[in-house]
């Protein structure tokens, strides 16, 4: 009977091992995490469940008891140490699996400080995984102090649930605005305005010297010479994919795992798929690191590890939540040379990306309607005229007319 072997338990090791049950293997399916807990849910880590809002069984993206229903082995606390694409084996310690095909799910991790400059302080946190969370918690509390490293979604998430638990939170960004690297300048100073206005000191072309103290860390020095007290630091400076393996098994590995458009690897035994794999967009092999996007090509590659053959295809979207604001985002905006703003009420806005006469993505903020009617038109390769979305006289649904 066949053995398919899925390494990392997370949202797309979970969607892909109950798609390959759906679609009727019935053969032998091992998935393996390095956690203690089922596959959960990430994005809530640094939003409701650090509030206190959300209870840990609640993150679970399926109930405990689904694996052993659906005869998943589900191995929690064990982490993979090789793969040997020749014997088709998976080692965990002592222990070898054999495999007929092989799943790398594994994900990413964050990019943390150097030892050198105060990473390994206690008191210095990424918000990555649950014991994370379960670690930074009691710091999350009014009267603290923290310095929040990186301007990024990840950061300002962190720096809105600081604030509204009322820690006094200083966030530094090295570059010369937040969300540089992800969005226009205008989706920028819309959630600078947002945090500054709820008390988060954010400096801007400012980078961290070092953290300092003794076996906790308790200052930081500051790029521009500003010396800061503070009890905690969250470090938020971006992730990187989880490749050792598949480096070490000797895969091919460029900004990720590299695959085909089935998610097929290097090795025709071996997929990938999630925040560790590469996917083909508009004629380009990149990533996209997002939970839609895990799923989706979780859930095609389990299709195509049983034969389908089904080429994928990414309908990018993204969401942020911070404060009594949902930021939604549909497609991707690289090379975007225009935007085309759609004022709304008090916190609605929505900002266009075109490059040239083509859209590419929005970001809108408390606005569902302009979300979703822009995800339907980018996904049909359709572009409203720029004049008609920043006419606050246009009715949204009217773009999706023929």
């Amino acid at each position: 009977m066949a053995h398919i072997v899925v390494i990392g338990a997370g949202q797309a090791g979970s969607s892909l091992v109950a798609k390959l049950r759906s679609e009727g293997f019935d053969g032998d399916l091992t998935l393996i995490g390095a956690e203690p807990v089922p596959p959960y849910q990430r994005p809530p880590l640094s939003k409701a469940y650090l509030l206190g809002e959300m209870a840990e069984e609640r993150l679970y993206l399926r109930p405990a008891e689904f694996y052993a229903d659906q005869k998943i082995d589900l191995r929690m606390s064990r982490s993979v140490s090789a793969i040997d694409p020749v014997a088709k084996t998976v080692s965990l310690g002592d222990e070898v699996v054999p495999y007929d095909q092989l799943a790398l799910t594994t994900g990413s991790q964050p990019n943390r400080l150097p030892a050198a400059i105060g990473g390994d302080l206690g008191g210095v946190f990424c918000v990555r995984d649950l014991s994370d969370a379960d670690a930074m918690a009691p710091y999350v509390v009014g009267g603290k102090r923290a310095l929040i490293i990186g301007g990024g979604y990840i950061g300002l998430e962190a720096a809105a649930v600081c604030a509204k638990s009322g820690v006094d939170v200083v966030l530094v960004e090295m570059a010369d605005r937040i969300l540089q690297r992800v969005a226009c300048s205008e989706t920028s100073d819309y959630f600078r305005t947002l945090h500054t206005e709820r008390g988060v000191d954010i400096r801007e072309g400012v980078g961290l010297k070092a953290l300092t103290g003794d076996d906790h860390v308790s200052g930081a020095e500051l790029s521009d010479g500003t010396a800061l007290d503070i009890d905690f630091a969250i470090v938020g400076v971006g992730i990187r994919p989880d490749v050792a393996l598949a480096e070490a098994a000797g895969l091919r590995v460029d900004n990720g795992i590299s695959t085909d458009v089935f998610g097929r690897t290097s090795d025709p035994a071996i997929w990938a798929a999630g925040d560790c794999a590469t996917c083909h967009f508009k004629g380009t092999e990149l990533r996209i690191e997002s939970v839609p996007n895990a799923i989706d090509q979780a859930e095609v590659v389990a299709r195509n590890m049983l034969g389908a053959e089904v080429a994928y295809q990414p309908k990018p979207w993204f969401w942020s939540d911070q404060y009594d604001v949902k930021l939604q985002i549909a497609g991707l905006n690289i090379g975007y040379d225009r935007i085309v703003v759609r004022e709304g009420e008090s916190l609605q806005r929505s900002h266009w990306y075109y490059q040239g006469d083509d859209l590419l993505a929005v970001d809108a903020m408390n606005d569902p309607r302009g979300y979703m009617v822009g995800k339907r038109l980018i996904e049909a390769g359709r572009s409203p005229n720029p004049a008609a979305i920043a006419d606050p006289a246009t009715e949204m649904k009217d773009l999706l007319r023929p």
